[in-house]
């Protein structure tokens, strides 16, 4: 594949996940990934919604979390070289080799190598999730055919410094796996399109239905372009969102308003 293309294709699995069921999880996974590969217009990307290999099983994290990542590493790597497509994986529960838990996202190239991970750095209170899990505490980018990307989770999009950060380090696409409910929806629909129009690049947001627990998960995976216009969304369901993003536009938006040449940081107070 070219380096910087004009295009992606991309897919989004918007699923229901299993709670505290690994395995389960994983089949159901990827039975709806190798249908978005074969669909006529192949997908360049496919991303998955967070913490999709236990969802929300804090209680038993410890025993669920995967070593390392080492499983779904294994998974998702083969899986992308034997396709030929990017997998911006989620996230899992990652144990790390300090026996700390990690909300870990995981991004794999074409030919099956990782292209990055990234552990979510703001923790959400109202899930209880500092409580069970340790905070990640570096910004990522990473590179898809040339292309630069972000890694957010969920809760990182109400904290815009850390989108402005990617964006100012050359994101140009900014990906973010979620398990996001109701009654927030306004909420998730508002802070995605702020994201894209105040940094002038593509976000691209992968959330799950279903229910866990009091929790109602409510979907609207969406993907929003450089001037805040929702290229597509999803509904309630599961399903996979399926949209073609032209790349050269985030170029061109920040051509256009030049916010990033008119920024003073010198005044800001942050």
């Amino acid at each position: 594949m070219q380096q910087n293309p004009e295009t992606w294709n991309l897919a989004l699995i918007q699923s229901d996940i299993v709670l505290g069921d690994p395995a389960r999880n994983r089949e159901r996974l990827e039975a709806a990934m190798e249908r978005a590969a074969g669909a006529k217009a192949k997908p360049d990307v496919i991303v998955l919604p967070e913490m999709w290999n236990t969802g929300y099983a804090l209680d038993r994290i410890q025993e669920l979390a995967d070593p390392s990542a080492k499983d779904s590493r294994a998974w998702i790597s083969a899986f992308a070289a034997k396709h030929g497509i990017h997998i911006v994986a989620g996230s899992v529960a990652e144990k790390g080799e300090d026996g700390q838990v990690r909300n870990t996202m995981l991004m794999f190239d074409r030919q099956g190598r990782e292209a990055g991970s990234y552990s979510k750095i703001h923790l959400f209170r109202l899930m209880q999730e500092e409580k069970h899990l340790t905070a990640g505490n570096q910004a990522v980018t990473f590179e898809l055919d040339g292309v630069q990307c972000g890694a957010s989770i969920c809760y990182d999009i109400r904290f815009p410094e850390l989108a402005r950060s990617l964006a100012l380090a050359g994101a140009k696409v900014l990906f973010l796996p979620a398990e996001w409910p109701h009654p927030r929806l306004y909420h998730w629909r508002t802070l995605l399109a702020a994201r894209a129009i105040e940094n002038q690049m593509y976000v691209v947001a992968c959330n799950r239905v279903g229910e866990s627990g009091s929790d109602r998960f409510f979907g609207h995976s969406m993907i929003i372009d450089p001037w805040g216009e929702i290229v597509a969304e999803g509904g309630e369901e599961e399903t996979i969102v399926t949209a073609q993003i032209q790349l050269p536009l985030v170029d061109e938006v920040r051509g256009r308003i030049p916010v990033f040449e008119d920024r003073r940081p010198d005044v800001y107070r942050l």
